[in-house]
């Protein structure tokens, strides 16, 4: 039989850095500073997390993390980045913005979502299926006219009135 999976791998080492970007974003050219300080959050990562050989394909960066790079757009990176890094048995680094929500790891998809729904919002789809939607009431349409036309009704206008 196949063995089950661990839902959670476990956390080896959790910390807290503060990596500093500008040197490592000042050696490239302007339109490549965000990715290159991306790339050098995974690296200081590596090494100081004691990823296996400093491969940074094992380091992995939080979506907040990567927004807040990103922030300001490619030219203009942070100096600096509070980051929370947890290393779990495998080896796998996750890196996440100090601050960040934490998300909760996605349950497998199939009969688990269709069960959960609420007996609320059962209701509700029903109530919605039942009560038929009004007509939209219908406007009289209106006359358009063109600019051309408006200044020889003032002026009818003006004709109308008798003259002393």
């Amino acid at each position: 039989m196949a063995k089950k999976k661990d839902a959670q791998p476990k956390k080896v080492l959790e910390r807290e850095y503060n990596i500093p970007l500008r040197k490592e974003w000042l050696k490239v050219p302007k339109y490549k500073r965000s990715k290159k300080a991306a790339k050098a959050v995974k690296e200081f990562l590596a090494k100081h997390m004691k990823v296996e050989e400093r491969d940074i394909r094992k380091v992995k960066v939080g979506k907040y993390l990567n927004e807040f790079i990103w922030k300001h757009g490619i030219k203009n990176p942070p100096h600096h980045v509070k980051v929370n890094a947890e290393k779990d048995d495998k080896g796998l680094v996750k890196a996440e913005l100090v601050g960040a929500p934490k998300e909760e790891p996605k349950e497998e998809k199939g009969k688990k979502k269709k069960e959960e729904k609420k007996p609320e919002a059962k209701a509700k789809e029903e109530k919605k299926k039942e009560t038929p939607k009004p007509k939209k009431k219908e406007t009289p349409e209106k006359k358009e006219t063109s600019k051309k036309e408006q200044p020889k009704e003032k002026t009818a206008k003006k004709e109308e009135k008798p003259s002393k």
